[in-house]
């Protein structure tokens, strides 16, 4: 019954959550980190948005979701395999991380796009090296 309850509440959120759950329930490691970056650009897209509109508990939810994915990245890190890859990356997570509690405490969604678009950065380089 509590499914059905939440599912009323917000069906496109469950949609979302399912489509995740499916997402991640046959991929390997390198597609876990892709799809990783796809969900962190999309939340720090909604908190820009929420924080433009002063939608103060999506902002919220979006800022935690966006650093809990931050650490996530951070934590899958191999730094014996990736040495000064892995280090550098770690540093950018942890400015990343920086600026969108930074940005979480203002009304613009300007840092939030900015944080985004470096990340998407990444996740393009990421999905090259990927696919070769």
């Amino acid at each position: 019954m509590a499914y059905a309850t939440a599912l009323l509440r917000d069906p496109a959120r469950t949609y979302r959550e399912i489509d995740l759950a499916g997402r991640t329930a046959t991929a390997d490691g390198a597609a876990l980190v892709q799809l990783l970056y796809e969900e962190l650009g999309q939340a720090l897209r909604v908190a820009a948005w929420a924080a433009e509109r002063r939608e103060y508990a999506t902002k919220s939810e979006r800022v935690t979701r966006a650093t809990a994915i931050l650490f996530a990245l951070e934590a899958g890190l191999d730094f014996e395999k990736g040495g000064q890859v892995s280090e550098t990356l770690a540093k950018f997570y942890a400015g990343c991380r920086r600026e969108i509690v930074r940005a979480s405490i203002g009304h613009e969604g300007k840092p939030f796009l900015d944080v985004a678009a470096s990340c998407a950065e990444i996740a393009g380089a990421w999905a090259t090296a990927r696919a070769a």
